[in-house]
């Protein structure tokens, strides 16, 4: 049982921390303290709920159904183009910096958990490595379900790291110039995974 515990935890927590939109957004919320249990709870639940549907056994209906798969590709695909030409403009026209208003300010709740719904179930990457790989590991091991809880152990490990430990950077981006950086990455890694996706 262990053994399972410690697989799924390591593999689900090298999978998630690939830089990607989902991970930029959690980093850029983080800075800002702006809904950050929120939101590092929406993903790592997400995760969950993925997870536990992929040890389950759906990854193998998600592998074998190409409408669903076509359907996650280009839906995700244009929300990630248009998610980048957000932050581009953002970085272009500069003038922001790191606000001191703490965690109220800013972006009400509401949007800023249906845009981490959006970044998170429009990515067919979370699909296939949490529903599909995950699910598909899972199943090499005596207790699935044992894997399945460790995997999603790290998912909960990760957010609430990152999300947490984003504010250590908040001096950094007090400059303008490092908004500046953040955005025109964060806008870029979108249009990266965008890409991918379409010519995939």
């Amino acid at each position: 049982m262990p053994n399972s515990l410690f697989a799924g935890f390591f593999l689900g927590f090298s999978l998630i921390m690939a830089i990607g939109a989902q991970n930029a957004f959690v980093l850029r919320q983080g800075l800002r303290r702006r809904h950050v249990f929120w939101i590092c709870l929406t993903c790592a639940t997400s995760d969950a709920v993925l997870i536990a549907a992929g040890v389950a056994g759906f990854g193998a209906l998600v592998a074998a159904n190409p409408v669903l798969e076509q359907a996650a590709r280009w839906g995700g695909a244009a929300f990630l183009l248009w998610y980048g030409a957000r932050n581009l403009r953002s970085a272009w026209a500069g003038g922001s910096a790191l606000d001191s208003g703490g965690e109220g300010a800013g972006a009400a709740l509401l949007p800023v958990l249906l845009t981490v719904l959006a970044l998170t179930w429009l990515n067919p990457h979370v699909y296939l490595d949490t529903v599909v790989l995950l699910g598909a590991i899972s199943a090499q091991y005596p207790n699935p379900f044992v894997f399945g809880v460790g995997a999603v152990l790290a998912s909960f490990t990760f957010f609430f790291t990152l999300g947490y430990g984003a504010a250590l950077l908040a001096p950094l981006f007090a400059i303008p110039r490092a908004w500046q950086l953040l955005d025109a990455f964060v806008g870029l890694t979108m249009w990266v995974i965008a890409a991918g996706l379409i010519l995939a």
